[in-house]
């Protein structure tokens, strides 16, 4: 997907970015490929921390988002605001392709604001002993929750490969936690205040605490599970099949 995003020379812009001094409230990135947009509509809000949890029985979530199958209106962010930190008690239309949900690495996520803040960079060897700032509890797609069945989108070639969708989100993510970084610092120390180095940000990714849904996903797909297999026994075979 990377690969492809540069070759067609994807543009990602910030649509919105309305966070308040603590780094609460909603964004959306767009995404614009040769043939249409997507984009990542983003909510941050406020979370005690022994409500903080990545078990998949969790009832709420520092952060939670949809990519949407176009550019959302007002009227579309405010019915995603609605239901998307509800996760699976909310409802949704076709139109949302992927759901997810992350929280904080909060020790970490703390440590570099405070330093951002104070116009320095944080610790490099912590920073990349962790790897990320946030970590996704879920990854939605494939019509789970009543979001868009893979139909919707199997044709369209930026997204035709296994979990496209999915890891585009991702990537999305990560965008939006290293500007909430630095937005929050921005904010703590308006006059004062560093932006997250580019070497930096270039290291840092997104934890994973997902994996659960995988169980019940491969019986629902068999099709796709087929499709894995294959094209390793087809490679295999016809490798073992040249002369030696």
């Amino acid at each position: 997907m990377i690969r492809r995003a540069a070759r067609e020379k994807w543009r990602v812009r910030k649509h919105l970015f309305d966070l308040d001094d603590n780094g609460f409230g909603r964004a959306v990135y767009a995404v614009e490929t040769p043939a249409r947009i997507y984009s990542l509509v983003a909510f941050s809000t406020p979370l005690d921390d022994e409500k903080r949890s990545d078990r998949v029985i969790a009832q709420a979530w520092d952060t939670s988002y949809v990519l949407y199958d176009g550019l959302p209106d007002t009227a579309d962010i405010a019915r995603l605001e609605a239901n998307a930190p509800l996760q699976e008690a909310g409802r949704y239309t076709r139109s949302e392709l992927v759901l997810a949900r992350a929280n904080k690495s909060v020790r970490l996520f703390e440590d570099v604001a405070i330093a951002l803040a104070q116009g320095q960079q944080p610790d490099e060897e912590q920073l990349l002993g962790v790897g990320y700032l946030l970590r996704t509890t879920a990854v939605y797609g494939n019509g789970k929750f009543g979001i868009a069945d893979r139909d919707e989108i199997s044709s369209r070639p930026e997204l035709a490969g296994s979990f496209q969708a999915e890891m585009l989100t991702v990537w999305l993510i990560r965008s939006f936690t290293l500007d909430l970084v630095d937005h929050i610092a921005r904010r703590r120390n308006p006059a004062g205040a560093a932006k997250l180095a580019p070497d930096l940000r270039r290291a840092l990714g997104v934890g994973n605490a997902t994996g659960l849904g995988m169980a019940p996903f491969l019986v629902r797909h068999p099709l796709l599970t087929h499709s894995w297999f294959l094209a390793r026994e087809t490679a295999l075979a016809r490798v073992r099949a040249e002369p030696h």
